[in-house]
């Protein structure tokens, strides 16, 4: 079957790890099945593993990718939960100390066809098409438990989203808004701002702008570039929300402001299977659907990888399977 592959582990040229081609079919152990994609997305976690984040060499060559949708071998429509814990545990799957995302361990989705677990099947709805279905388990998963399970946020309430284009930062805009949640944002594209106001935020700022007022919570993906501002940001007793650090992963302290106006700093990883379910009957409800990008057939992955390397996307990159 053809597959995307890290081959190589490469942490500053990503992309010279990249490899197109055939594949071995999946095999499903003792209560796995496998599931014929109809289309699957990208997330930075894939250019994380090409830079050798989260993967181990002998681990390679590992077919990469963590969100997808397609058929199963009984012939239904499914998405793809695609953390995988140890069966004996009970809760919250993402607290798991024995718990790894698909492509990090197992082969992940980048592929004609991904052997998972019964149990992380979640029925795709009709209303959702193949490609929407495809962005909801890492980026909007993300983002609905940073909002709806940890931020404390209650409907009116003002959220600050800082950097305005990836797939976590476009669901949080969406989501928030479809919510209730005054969404403010801050890019340094002007183009990006303008996309993200078309989205429903509020209001849209230059990065590092001084606010109108400070927020209730801020909703942190971007990490060193934008977390000194982050933290000013927030009311005293307010939250920062953190689940990425795309511009790098060790931004000042700010311990001061943190413990002198008692806020909250709150690490999300994912979600549950729960979450999942529930996201997708929030989406059915009020008719949220992830924004879209760029959408390639697999075998131009690579167009796919290099854009979002460059920072170019807004909104998810989505490859359909035929």
């Amino acid at each position: 079957m053809f597959a995307v592959t890290a081959a190589r582990l490469t942490p500053d040229q990503p992309l010279t790890g990249l490899e197109l081609g055939q594949r071995p079919e999946p095999v499903a152990p003792e209560g796995w099945t496998t599931v014929a994609l109809k289309a699957v997305s990208l997330n930075h976690h894939d250019l994380w593993t090409l830079r050798g984040i989260g993967v181990h060499v002998d681990r390679l060559p590992i077919i990469l990718g963590s969100d997808g949708a397609g058929v199963d071998e009984d012939g239904n429509e499914v998405i793809i939960y695609p953390v995988i814990n140890d069966p004996a545990w009970r809760g919250d799957e993402t607290v798991d100390p024995h718990r790894c995302l698909l492509s990090e361990q197992y082969d992940g989705t980048l592929a004609e066809r991904v052997a998972v677990p019964r149990r992380n099947l979640a029925p795709k709805p009709p209303s959702l098409s193949w490609e929407q279905a495809a962005c909801l388990p890492t980026a909007w998963l993300t983002a609905y438990r940073m909002l709806f399970t940890f931020s404390g946020l209650r409907p009116g309430d003002t959220v600050l989203v800082p950097g305005a284009g990836g797939g976590v930062a476009t669901a949080l805009i969406i989501l928030g808004n479809a919510a209730g949640y005054r969404v403010w944002v801050t890019s340094r594209d002007e183009v990006k701002r303008t996309r993200a106001r078309e989205l429903g935020a509020e209001q849209v700022f230059p990065t590092g702008a001084r606010l109108p007022e400070r927020v209730d919570a801020v909703m942190e993906t971007v990490g060193a570039a934008t977390w000194s501002h982050s933290v000013r940001a927030v009311k005293p007793g307010g939250a920062i929300v953190v689940s990425g650090a795309t511009s790098g992963a060790n931004p000042p302290a700010e311990l001061t402001h943190i413990f002198f106006r008692q806020l909250r700093v709150i690490g999300v990883t994912m979600g549950t299977r729960d979450e999942l379910a529930r996201l997708v009957r929030f989406c059915e409800i009020t008719g949220a659907r992830p924004v879209i990008d760029t959408v390639l057939p697999l075998p131009q992955a690579r167009d796919g990888f290099a854009r979002m390397l460059s920072g170019q996307q807004f909104g998810k990159i989505v490859f359909r399977i035929a």
